[in-house]
């Protein structure tokens, strides 16, 4: 866990300078998930990075609590808000097992880019279903390498050890849909805009 903090802390700024890689597709998958949206909603947004997603999505609902393990992360999205005039955002530096968050709380919760850098993303979805209200919303972005690039299993745990990779794991597509199943979720949308990248919107059973 440290390293990984570690990881994202020495790169949050490049990571800020860096461009959305498909404009096009990131704006859908904003428009399908405001479809989702009601003015009185609380979200959790997890894994929020320097928080464009979180500030882009706060006309939409009442509140969202960001929260990203990455304290440089939390910093820069927190001056990216005061400069918005966002109001209803709170972001906070705190790892996954860390986030108290009472069980069925939430009206939805948001992880992209994130079940993949994960050590047990079954315990993850499990308890983000726990968090959510009954019919809640959960938003996933997800690489799956297992799709396209199996080998990376090998070369991960070596960029890692250089400090050039944070934790990645590599599954499929269709492993992340059994995982969403079996965690109580109905698979309501999914869009695979690449041959790595899933985005799905699924709804707590």
């Amino acid at each position: 866990m440290a390293r990984s903090k570690d990881f994202w802390d020495r790169i949050a700024k490049r990571y800020e300078k860096k461009p959305v890689g498909d404009e096009a597709a990131y704006s859908r998958k904003l428009a399908m998930t405001r479809e989702y949206f009601r003015p009185d909603m609380d979200v959790l947004e997890i894994g929020c990075g320097t928080g464009s997603t979180a500030i882009a999505h706060a006309p939409y609902v009442r509140h969202i609590r960001a929260t990203d393990l990455s304290e440089k992360m939390i910093e820069i999205a927190r001056g990216k808000a005061a400069a918005a005039g966002v109001k209803n955002v709170t972001f906070e530096a705190l790892a996954v097992e860390d986030l108290d968050v009472a069980n069925e709380s939430v009206d939805a919760v948001l992880a992209l880019s994130l079940l993949h850098l994960l050590e047990d993303r079954e315990a993850a979805i499990a308890r983000i279903r726990d968090m959510l209200k009954s019919g809640g919303i959960f938003v996933s972005n997800t690489v799956c390498l297992g799709d396209s690039m199996k080998w990376f299993r090998f070369v991960g745990p070596i960029g890692r050890w250089l400090g050039v990779f944070p934790l990645v794991r590599v599954f499929t597509s269709d492993e992340l849909d059994e995982c969403l199943t079996r965690a109580g979720f109905d698979i309501e949308h999914e869009w695979r805009p690449d041959k790595r990248v899933t985005f799905i919107i699924a709804r707590k059973a």
